[in-house]
């Protein structure tokens, strides 16, 4: 059987969640039509969402093409890390326990807590008067 031409995953985080494909190339990450480190425009971000690529020493390998909705530039990028890290464990499965001790095929569960009735917030009161 021939091996695929580009693989596909999922990464969520927070509200925001990303469609990841990778196929053999040159490192060209890609966002929303957009090249990466323009889309972004930190570098905190962009060294986030190559973490994997750079764990498994393969970043001038694949070409990483993704599509991202919802939530905010933080989420997307951790989204994205998710993604690129199970299309890696799809493009290559003896890469799965580096990927696994070094954390990213865990998916970020941490979510925003819900405001409850009689609060300002999740954990936030309104202000007290004695008097």
């Amino acid at each position: 059987m021939a091996q695929p031409e580009q693989y596909h995953a999922i990464g969520r985080r927070k509200e925001a969640s990303a469609r990841v494909f990778l196929r053999p190339g040159n490192g060209t990450i890609t966002v929303n039509g957009e090249l990466a480190d323009k889309y972004f425009g930190r570098d905190t971000l962009m060294m986030i969402l190559r973490q994997p690529l750079v764990a498994t020493e393969l970043s001038g390998q694949f070409d990483v093409y993704c599509t991202t909705r919802g939530g905010g530039k933080s989420g997307q990028a951790d989204a994205i890390k998710l993604g690129i890290a199970r299309a890696l464990e799809l493009a290559q499965p003896e890469l799965r326990p580096l990927l696994k001790a070094a954390g990213h095929l865990t998916r970020d569960a941490r979510i925003k807590e819900r405001k409850k009735y009689g609060q300002r917030g999740a954990r936030a009161r309104f202000q007290f008067s004695k008097r």
